[in-house]
């Protein structure tokens, strides 16, 4: 029995480790990270800039704006575009300090721009992170570094496929950043490919027998 136990807790120490060795083989991190430079220009001259993957099925887009703003009307603006579809895109924005506004917008070809939040005044914060995740069949969560501010909006399969950025709003505004950093981390993946997806079960399964069996030797000893 001691030898069945120690068995049963070595397995499942090695297990996490092989498992960590064949990772999720459709997982992609993308890491970006765009000029301040780029923000100081109008909406009709952006540029769209493709990733270097599309990212589908599951994605998690992690902002850190470190962007120092020269202009109280300034903004940073990032809009996401979909893959397959033209004109389809999530837009994040944020204003410059001290009210620091917060929005989050959705274009559909259909539909057209679709407001989905939008805090006027400490939308977003320094050193804290802004969050969007989404999967096909949840939609889109936005958290803005405090608190969930956009949830479980359907984007209906929504594929990341390329990005821009601008922050003023008239050609002959002053520029909207001074210098700084804007990066964004884009990860994806299937989890269904990863033949590792049910290990807790396996171990939940595991520990299940383990106690069964413990429980009928413990009857046939009394």
């Amino acid at each position: 029995m001691k030898f069945l136990i120690l068995f049963f807790l070595a397995t499942s120490l090695i297990i996490p480790v092989y498992a960590q060795e064949h990772s999720n083989p459709s997982l992609l991190l993308e890491t970006i990270s765009v000029p301040s430079s780029d923000f100081n220009k109008i909406r009709e001259d952006t540029t769209i800039i493709p990733l270097k993957e599309k990212h589908p099925v599951s994605w998690q887009v992690t902002i850190n704006n470190d962007l120092l703003y020269s202009n109280p009307n300034g903004n940073a603006i990032l809009r996401l575009y979909d893959a397959k579809i033209e004109n389809k895109f999530i837009e994040i924005g944020m204003g410059s300090p001290p009210e620091r506004k917060f929005w989050v917008a959705l274009n559909f070809p259909e539909e057209g721009y679709l407001p989905a939040t939008r805090l006027d005044k400490n939308g977003w914060f320094d050193g804290a992170k802004i969050i969007a995740g989404y999967s096909d069949s949840q939609g889109i969560t936005v958290n803005n570094g405090q608190r969930v501010v956009v949830s479980g909006i359907d984007l209906k399969n929504f594929v990341i496929g390329s990005y821009s950025v601008y922050g003023m709003n008239e050609p002959t505004d002053p520029p909207a950043i001074n210098s700084g950093t804007f990066t964004m981390d884009v990860l994806s993946g299937d989890a269904s490919k990863n033949p590792f997806h049910y290990y807790p079960f396996f171990v939940a399964g595991g520990v299940g027998a383990l106690i069964g069996v413990l429980l009928l030797t413990k009857r046939r000893s009394s």
